[in-house]
């Protein structure tokens, strides 16, 4: 029976969310259960692409991306694959009109990080943006608007400034492990430099516009989504905010967190300002 296999790669797909990401999942769990499971399709599918290129050093990445990639061309062309990661994602690019392009754009960007090290033009650094975060806001805006193409085409722009706005805070969160541990430097910014307070503050100038952009289509989106959506803006606002306050050269030095009473709080104070429509 097809059914129990489909929900079995649903199930999956959450596993993968809740495993690899406390945030997110707490942030998916504000979303309508309605369009719970498609977000955990895309998340799984992101995750394990990101996986692949990150975190499998003792093992040819080249090769696990490669077969990856060819596994999920067969899930998108045949409706169905035994990966379940792939199998929930490819029900949810049928089922919501995802284009190809969104996914060819992700991938590129996510097979970028096999070879290249330094992204020192800004064309290149917001290509790779473009492809590792701001593609995965528009597929889960597809989602959010129910294939509406009229609403997705609104509310674009807005999806892709939150996306960047993530992306750069998590460049600017794991600047210690790109560097020492992947080799990697995403900041144009830095010139070949190490990041100081002059750069750094160029950087969060950029995402708070980002943010402030996003902002405008968070307040937007249809009831089912727009909840859970704030809440992943909140959460990384006040990461934001924290890194804003930590010396740049601390940022070389650790990660920064946000602790769980902390993230309690957000959620609390998210919950009080959407249902006084606050937003």
């Amino acid at each position: 029976m097809k059914y129990l296999f489909d929900e079995t790669s649903i199930k999956c797909s959450k596993n993968v969310t809740a495993t690899y990401s406390t945030s997110f999942s707490l942030a998916v769990k504000m979303l309508s259960p309605s369009i719970q499971e498609h977000i955990h399709a895309i998340y799984g599918f992101v995750r394990f692409a990101d996986e692949i290129v990150d975190s499998f050093h003792d093992y040819d990445k080249e090769t696990l991306f490669n077969e990856f990639e060819e596994n999920l061309n067969k899930a998108l062309e045949r409706g169905i694959s035994l990966n379940p990661i792939l199998n929930s994602f490819q029900h949810v690019v049928h089922q919501f009109n995802i284009e190809r392009e969104l996914i060819n754009a992700f991938m590129y960007s996510m097979r970028a990080d096999l070879s290249i090290t330094d992204y020192n033009t800004v064309k290149d650094y917001e290509q790779y943006i473009y492809g590792s975060a701001d593609v995965v806001g528009l597929m889960c805006l597809k989602v959010f608007v129910n294939g509406n193409q009229k609403e997705y085409d609104r509310l674009k722009y807005s999806a892709e400034r939150l996306g960047s706005a993530f992306q750069k805070v998590n460049f600017l969160r794991d600047l210690k492990d790109d560097s020492e541990l992947l080799n990697r430097t995403y900041f144009p910014h830095l010139e070949g430099q190490t990041i100081n307070s002059t750069n750094k503050a160029v950087i969060i100038e950029e995402i708070e516009n980002d943010f402030r952009e996003a902002y405008k289509g968070i307040i937007q989106l249809p009831i089912e989504a727009k909840f859970g959506v704030y809440t992943a803006y909140v959460y990384y606002n006040k990461l934001l905010q924290k890194i804003k306050r930590t010396a740049a050269e601390e940022l070389k030095e650790r990660r920064i967190r946000i602790s769980n009473p902390v993230k309690i709080s957000l959620l609390a104070q998210s919950y009080f300002n959407y249902k006084l429509n606050l937003l």
